[in-house]
């Protein structure tokens, strides 16, 4: 079986992705984007004890790198048109995680997301937002509706985790973009150095 890394938020959704990747036999790492000052301490804690359910469950290790996202999520409100907040803060989302990919020696990249679910996640969005990296990625729920994802989580044992109270991300714009193309977003991107705030990103990067 392949290597794998998962981004992982405190939601519902990217445990059970995690946890259908660990039951096919998967080696996994996981990358959690600190979105602090934008949210509290809750969405990293509940990753935290996501892993913990998991690594028991499947007797695996599942490194988390802790990679602060709060700068890019500022630089990225200040200088990009906010209805594509989304679509890049995503992009940046993959880049950073395909830079975590390949110091693991991972070979491809996966995430909780269903098709429609949220903004970020509608088709062209999505196409938008993956076009920033190379690697595969791998969205065992891309089909699942919201119930079977939470029916699979309360059964695995992450869903009173992902319910917990907490601060949703206060970066999402009032009016988020739910279609976009390529043009469109690499438009935005000529206005900041992706470059240096990706190196920037993997330099502070934490392993918990």
């Amino acid at each position: 079986m392949a290597r794998g890394a998962m981004l992982m938020s405190g939601g519902i959704d990217s445990p059970v992705a995690l946890h259908y990747l660990l039951r096919q036999g998967h080696e996994m790492v996981a990358v959690h984007m600190d979105n602090r000052p934008f949210t509290d301490d809750s969405p990293l804690s509940k990753v935290v004890d996501h892993l913990a359910v998991l690594r028991e469950r499947y007797h695996q290790p599942i490194p988390l790198y802790l990679l602060p996202h709060g700068p890019t999520q500022v630089t990225l409100m200040r200088s990009t048109d906010r209805h594509f907040g989304c679509v890049l803060c995503r992009r940046f989302m993959w880049r950073s995680a395909e830079r975590i990919a390949a110091r693991e020696g991972a070979s491809f990249l996966a995430t909780g997301e269903a098709l429609g679910q949220v903004a970020s996640q509608t088709l062209s969005n999505i196409r938008s937002a993956t076009a920033s990296v190379h690697l595969p990625i791998v969205r065992p729920l891309i089909g699942f509706d919201k119930q079977e994802i939470e029916r699979v989580a309360k059964s695995i044992g992450t869903y009173s985790i992902s319910t917990r109270p907490g601060v949703c991300c206060q970066a999402v714009p009032d009016r988020p973009a739910t279609r976009s193309n390529l043009v469109q977003i690499l438009k935005e991107e000529d206005r900041i150095d992706v470059d240096e705030m990706i190196d920037d990103c993997i330099r502070k990067a934490q392993i918990l």
